[in-house]
């Protein structure tokens, strides 16, 4: 990667060649499993500089330990359809580490999860959990189940059949899953109601993202999205630039991508395109949210719907295309590698000045290769939409204090959060010779964390 493409000395020789021979272990003991192989590889370039500067770190094998998760469960989720029919999906949770605190991670209920997604997602975890302050370890789970064009009580069904054989895996203080892709309100509040079956107690703090009536935080719903636009607000404000009259795109119509929109409206930005699986929509007059929000959070339709509502709105069938329209920030919130190096060139070319990564690693090595090179002020997933698992941790402070804050309380917290994340990245960043790369300093202030962490407890 261009990240650390610097003079050689014999310490940074050493500690690529380090990185390279893990890295080379990781792909013969993970076969086909090209998404973790991706995550581990964006990660590792960049600790080549604190493994020069630091060998201990070698010395301690925190590579070769980091990356084999402490547990990888997989189970069968058998469920009943409103047909009778029996169905049989496959359910993961992959338990990274816990370091320095309990495993913490969404649920990803999707076609396309495999071993291979849960890990990448859960090893990136371990740094953006790290990067938040909060005492909270790394872990990802889901299933490859479907949610969409479900009844509520077929996803009901689905749900307490997952949550059957995951509660013997979780708990408060054990591994604290939230939602992700597929996964919300409707999916966390089945799963806790089965969750306090099967354990015959009202354990709040196993769950997180769940609803005010019980136990779930405010400001919850909006985390990400908010915290992935103050973190690209923060990178502006270095520039002396600002969302203000700013044009945006954003990828996705989901939970991150409508409160995305939201805060980059608050901050007087025009947003012009958003989209989903199907296709994407383009409002040169600018995206009304309240419409997006009708047709994705109460009808459950598809984003094409938008066309609708507003006619002098145009609509798009694929979703590559969306990055052709120019803007001067980007924020891909739908879905990992969805800006490969096409896009990111084309980006480059309309005048892109900021990227902020809402979806877990939605920018292929490629692409952030584009981005950095082009002197494009570029905020890492890890990073950029920490605010999600941050304010879980704050409803996990809440649900063990019996307090509720308020929605200003909470975002307070979450500003502040994502603030220091920002300020800590750039300053690992500039600390070990790559100033302005976030990059390399979110991947470094996360690392260091948890491998010292490491370090204390043994070889365990």
């Amino acid at each position: 990667m261009a990240t650390v493409t610097k003079i050689q000395t014999p310490e940074t020789q050493a500690a690529r060649e380090y990185v390279n021979k893990v890295y080379e272990d990781v792909k013969k003991r993970n076969p086909h499993e090209s998404e973790f192989h991706q995550a581990v590889k964006e990660i590792f370039d960049s600790l080549v500089p604190i493994l020069a500067k630091e060998p201990k770190y070698i010395e301690h094998a925190i590579l070769e330990r980091m990356v084999e998760p402490e547990r990888v469960i997989t189970f069968r989720v058998p469920w009943v359809d409103n047909q009778g029919k029996v169905q049989v999906n496959r359910g993961f949770r992959v338990q990274f580490n816990s370091a320095i605190g309990p495993y913490k991670g969404g649920l990803r209920f999707h076609p396309s999860v495999n071993a291979s997604i849960i890990k990448f997602l859960g090893f990136e975890q371990i740094f953006k959990n790290s990067l938040t302050g909060q005492p909270i370890g790394g872990g990802k789970g889901g299933s490859d189940f479907d949610p969409k064009g479900k009844s509520d009580m077929e996803i009901m069904r689905f749900t307490q059949s997952f949550m059957t054989e995951l509660s013997k895996y979780i708990g408060p203080d054990t591994d604290v899953p939230a939602g992700d892709i597929g996964v919300g309100a409707r999916e966390i509040g089945f799963m806790f109601g089965q969750y306090k079956k099967l354990r015959g107690a009202n354990e709040a703090g196993v769950l997180t993202g769940k609803g005010l009536g019980y136990g779930g935080s405010l400001t919850r719903t909006e985390a990400t999205g908010y915290g992935t636009v103050y973190f690209v607000d923060e990178m502006l404000k270095d520039k002396g630039l600002s969302f203000q009259g700013s044009t945006v795109v954003v990828s996705g119509s989901g939970n991150v991508s409508i409160y995305a929109i939201e805060k980059a409206h608050q901050l007087g930005a025009k947003v012009v395109a958003c989209s989903d699986s199907n296709g994407y929509i383009v409002d040169k007059n600018g995206i009304n949210l309240d419409t997006v929000k009708r047709i994705k959070e109460v009808e459950r339709r598809r984003i094409s719907a938008y066309v609708e509502v507003h006619p002098e709105a145009q609509y798009f069938e694929g979703c590559n295309g969306i990055w052709s329209i120019p803007c001067d920030i980007a924020l891909p919130c739908a879905t990992q590698n969805e800006i490969d190096e096409a896009s990111a060139n084309t980006l480059v070319a309309n005048g892109v000045k900021a990227i902020g990564e809402g979806a877990n690693m939605p920018s292929t090595l490629e692409a952030i290769d584009v981005f950095l090179k082009n002197n494009v002020l570029f905020g890492p997933a890890k990073a950029a939409n920490a605010g999600g698992v941050a304010v879980s941790a704050l409803e996990m402070a809440q649900n063990s204090m019996r307090l509720s804050w308020t929605f200003e309380e909470v975002d307070s917290k979450l500003k502040e959060i994502m603030t220091n994340i920002y300020r800590n990245s750039v300053n690992a960043a500039d600390d070990y010779g790559y100033p302005g790369n976030l990059v390399v300093g979110a991947n470094i202030a996360g690392f260091v964390k948890v491998a010292d962490a490491m370090i204390a407890q043994g070889v365990i």
